[in-house]
């Protein structure tokens, strides 16, 4: 038999119904703060992903699928989404031909070559969102506020976003020398990872899964030490922004992110999810003020978020998080024999073309077990389509619940149906 590849999931039955919930949630939430929608191929130019995300970070190093076409080109599975959407929003020339600033959202399936656990897999899917083109605080506020009302809007509680700053390109180059100034005595001490990433990219060695809990890491410099007068009245500002919308946020000097290219504001948000543990994190993004212009495209501002499905599905289910899916239908129709199975289809087609849930009968059961059937369907009405109602135009029509039988002109089904369905 063959099998689903190791970190994959199938997606069907109840825990697709609610996916298909959060999906239609955030679809009505991105029209409320009027974003545009971007799909963006699944797979991409490896160089995309290797100057977008970043060639120190653990995702382009160790954990992307990367192959060539037959046309001898490199190739990656998208890791992330933003450097995608980027591209789109470059090739494009939403620069010039758009209203600025361009709100864009996404949501997909992502690819890393990880080690698989609860809420994370090899393939995965994130919703997330890209603003361009505003340098002010107040998009960056904006930002942070989307992920934790759809958290609020799906019953979460405990919600609270974590924040820092890593300042404008003038604070992150003072920073990064006063990192290797203080990493330099203790390299010796670090993992290989760290040692190449000392000089080329200082700044992840805080993000280093391995080193995390080295004592040396308490002590490493924090950026905001680093910021100069601009950096300092940017992060004031989102800070103050936050306040004014009344969300609950904690300044968190270690959080860096593990992307090269956040600028400013880098962010968390998280829930209060009983035995989540450190998996209580669902959301994370920050200000790329530099990505645009790295990856060719003219200088412009941009920030975003990403969010994991499958880390949120396991949050909503170890919070026992009821969803209003609808697991039932309206109506079930019962052709009585094969003469009438054209006309029951027929009929079938106009319930559900006038918005009724509608199932038939495909398999030739008898009466008993058609009843049964509409039973474990949860059925609210059964209609029978025997030789007689095709003749007269006269329906057969049982409430399931009550058992009542009702004849009623065809003419006049979908108006009965309008005034029971819903009662």
């Amino acid at each position: 038999m063959i099998q689903k590849a190791k970190g994959t999931y199938d997606v069907f039955g109840e825990y697709g119904k609610k996916l298909l919930y959060i999906e239609e949630l955030i679809e009505g939430l991105m029209e409320k703060y009027n974003y545009e929608y971007f799909r963006t191929p699944i797979f991409e130019s490896s160089n995309l992903f290797h100057r977008g995300v970043g060639e120190t970070t653990d995702i382009v190093t160790k954990e992307t699928y990367d192959f060539k076409d037959r046309g001898n080109r490199d190739m990656t599975l998208r890791p992330e989404g933003t450097a995608g959407i980027v591209r789109s929003y470059i090739e494009n020339k939403m620069y010039g031909n758009h209203t600025v600033p361009v709100k864009a959202w996404y949501c997909g399936p992502m690819f890393r070559y990880e080690r698989p656990q609860s809420g994370r897999f090899r393939e995965f899917y994130q919703y997330g969102v890209e603003v361009f083109g505003s340098e002010d605080s107040l998009a960056d506020a904006e930002v942070i506020s989307i992920p934790v009302n759809l958290l609020k809007l799906l019953g979460l509680k405990g919600i609270k976003v974590n924040i820092n700053t890593l300042g404008d390109s003038e604070s992150r180059a003072l920073y990064r020398e006063a990192l290797i100034e203080y990493f330099k005595p203790h390299i010796d001490e670090l993992c290989e990872d760290c040692k190449e990433r000392f000089l080329k990219n200082p700044l992840r060695i805080l993000d280093c899964k391995v080193d995390k809990d080295n004592p040396i890491m308490k002590g490493a410099p924090k950026t905001i030490d680093y910021l100069n007068e601009a950096s300092k009245k940017h992060f004031e500002e989102v800070k103050k922004f936050l306040d004014s919308m009344g969300i609950e946020y904690k300044v968190d000097t270690n959080l860096v992110r593990g992307l090269d290219y956040y600028t400013h504001t880098v962010f968390e948000v998280e829930a209060s999810v009983e035995g989540f543990g450190s998996q209580n994190v669902l959301c994370g993004g920050g200000r790329y003020d530099n990505l645009v212009e790295t990856l060719d495209g003219p200088k412009t501002s941009g920030v975003g978020f990403a969010l994991g499905m499958e880390r949120l599905m396991t949050a909503l289910e170890y919070e026992n998080i009821e969803f209003p899916i609808i697991n039932d239908i309206d109506c079930y129709v019962i052709p009585m024999s094969e003469n009438e199975k054209g006309y029951s289809l027929n009929l079938a087609m106009d319930l559900r073309l006038n918005g009724f849930i509608t199932e038939i009968d495909y398999n030739n059961r008898n009466l008993k077990n058609n009843f049964k059937q509409a039973d474990r369907l949860n059925t609210k009405f059964v209609i029978i389509i025997g030789e007689e109602e095709v003749k007269s135009g006269i329906i057969t029509i049982k409430d399931n619940k009550s058992k009542e039988e009702y004849k009623i002109g065809k003419e006049k089904l979908i108006d009965f149906l309008d005034e029971n369905v819903c009662e």
